[in-house]
């Protein structure tokens, strides 16, 4: 009973090990996916869940914080991808898939679900961390081909990164189907409400799936690269404490209260891999087979670590309401 409680409880991680192992014993599992553009369906589908289930009523008075939301975008799509690209091509001489792994998570916006799931966790403020989301996510449209051509061409990288038809692949990909399930919203709200838990399933099963493929494709080099994933857990522990830092440093230097402070620090320093995904998928799965092991990595590494960063916030605002209530 206690074992069962357990893998209920852990699943997703258990879900990732199992997709692991059948990456490497039956890669033909994800190079299928790939090949019949499964995932790119599933993907679309869950954006335009994402456009369904997003309650934008409550976070329109965020807009009067107009200096928190510019930090956020700011240290989100613009901070960080220099951060994480710069350290990683320092740190990782060889291979180059490592470096622009890093980018690519870097570049990519704020994650969409477990972001607001641990701010809630944290006593957070809700409606900031869904702003800071939808934010960052519209506008990555814009950065991500930019920033990322920018940096890849001021190391030399020769990857051939067509800004305006990556510009035009998220848009269509990710700002589409959001744009679709929001228009319908209003007409199935109701009908939707009652699968919240479903909904949450099947956007982490969307996530397998991406760690399933990414790891299909790379599982010769993995296998002679084993000393190097050990680097990346590590690397990647590093950068995401770093992020953590400097996105609480912002917020104590904005004066945002706990609440906004927890949202910030946390959201903020959360990435999506699903559009890391798309990125990958299109521009570097030739190139850079193994690029999407960074990403893989930084998202369960920023899964585990914040899951402690939200209770330790939760702890203090519960430390504080009960001195304002003493």
């Amino acid at each position: 009973m206690m074992l069962k409680s357990i893998l209920a409880k852990n699943w997703f991680f258990v879900g990732i090990a199992v997709m692991v192992m059948t990456a490497f014993y039956l890669p033909g599992v994800g190079l299928f996916i790939k090949t019949y553009k499964i995932l790119n369906i599933v993907i679309f589908m869950g954006f335009l869940v994402t456009g369904l289930t997003l309650d934008t009523s409550s976070i329109l008075e965020q807009l009067k914080n107009i200096k928190v939301l510019l930090a956020a975008l700011i240290s989100s799509l613009f901070l960080f991808p220099v951060i994480a690209y710069f350290l990683a091509h320092f740190f990782f001489k060889a291979p180059p898939d490592i470096a622009v792994g890093a980018l690519i998570i870097g570049a990519a916006p704020a994650t969409i679900a477990s972001g607001t799931v641990m701010t809630a966790m944290a006593l957070g403020n809700i409606p900031l961390s869904l702003f800071i989301c939808v934010l960052t996510s519209f506008a990555s449209l814009l950065t991500i081909p930019f920033i990322m051509s920018l940096l890849l061409q001021s190391t030399g990288n020769s990857v051939d990164l067509p800004a305006m038809t990556m510009l035009i692949s998220l848009i269509i990909k990710v700002l589409a189907p959001t744009l679709i399930g929001q228009i319908l919203r209003p007409h199935i709200k109701s009908l939707i409400t009652p699968y919240k838990k479903q909904i949450s399933i099947f956007n982490q099963s969307i996530v397998l799936m991406i760690v399933l493929n990414a790891v299909s494709s790379s599982t010769d080099r993995i296998l002679s690269s084993d000393v190097i994933i050990v680097w990346i857990f590590l690397f990647m522990i590093g950068l995401h404490s770093l992020i953590l830092c400097i996105n609480f440093g912002i917020s104590r230097i904005l004066g945002m209260d706990l609440p906004s402070t927890a949202a910030f620090t946390i959201h903020t320093s959360q990435k999506t891999l699903t559009i890391s995904y798309l990125v990958w998928a299109e521009h570097f799965y030739h190139s850079h087979p193994m690029a999407l092991i960074p990403p893989i990595v930084y998202h369960l590494t920023q899964s585990i670590m914040d899951t402690w960063i939200a209770h330790r916030f939760r702890s203090k605002a519960e430390k504080s309401a009960a001195l304002s209530q003493g």
